[in-house]
């Protein structure tokens, strides 16, 4: 079993990865309280897929995250470097291209895809601007890109409870449901470290996308940030 640190180096947060494939999608559903299909749902109207679009969908895990933009009718590259996920993805959705890659060093051409997503996967990758500027890098003139992220709850009396439950009931409820919960000790942290709403807006300019906005979810618990490329 493993678990990385914040500093996030590649073969551990993907040796962690690779630990929890299995039962990832189902932990996730029980520690979101059942709000990560919800999440999912926003992510996929705000990507917007139309048929014929060609969208790159990053940390894609086992795939599940990819199946509204295949439904849409774009074409859909699920990409992420945890080898143990695209396996566990590749025996539920077999007609998926599932694609290795580090989201640093895409392995694509310029300007290629219409659309760039990424959910809950940004604040695991070690250089988050050298991301960003590859995702811009593969992405169309006019595209857009979407990332879904854990971020901080605007109400002040429901950000202390839910890094409360962060801390504290986080954990125990990751042991009974999840073959590595160190794993989710390290989510824990990696939330508490990311930045805030406008902090990853200035990111995202900085990176030289344009247009850089964002909803809250479940009161901040997560935000969709949205921006185009030049």
């Amino acid at each position: 079993m493993s678990r990385a640190s914040l500093d996030k180096q590649p073969h551990e947060v993907a040796a962690m990865f690779d630990d929890v494939a299995a039962n990832y999608d189902l932990t996730n559903d029980v520690l979101s309280l059942g709000q990560a299909r919800l999440w999912r749902k926003a992510v996929a109207r705000a990507v917007d897929a139309r048929a014929g679009e060609r969208v790159l969908d990053l940390a894609a895990g086992t795939g599940t995250s990819s199946l509204p933009f295949r439904e849409a009718g774009a074409y859909v590259v699920p990409c992420d470097f945890s080898l143990g996920m695209l396996r566990e993805g590749k025996k539920r959705h077999p007609g998926l291209p599932l694609t290795a890659g580090d989201a640093t060093r895409l392995p694509f051409a310029d300007g290629v895809f219409d659309a760039v997503t990424i959910s809950f996967g940004l604040r695991n990758v070690q250089d988050t601007q050298g991301a960003l500027r590859e995702m811009l890098r593969v992405t169309r003139p006019g595209g857009r890109v979407v990332i879904c992220e854990f971020s901080h709850p605007t109400w002040q009396p429901f950000r202390t409870l839910y890094t409360e439950y962060l801390m504290r009931a986080l954990p125990p409820i990751a042991t009974s449901v999840s073959s590595n919960p160190d794993a989710y000790v390290y989510l824990a942290e990696s939330i508490r470290a990311w930045p805030d709403q406008p902090g990853l807006a200035a990111r995202l300019r900085s990176a030289g996308w344009e247009r850089p906005a964002w909803r809250n979810l479940t009161g901040g618990v997560v935000a969709l940030h949205r921006a185009y490329k030049p």
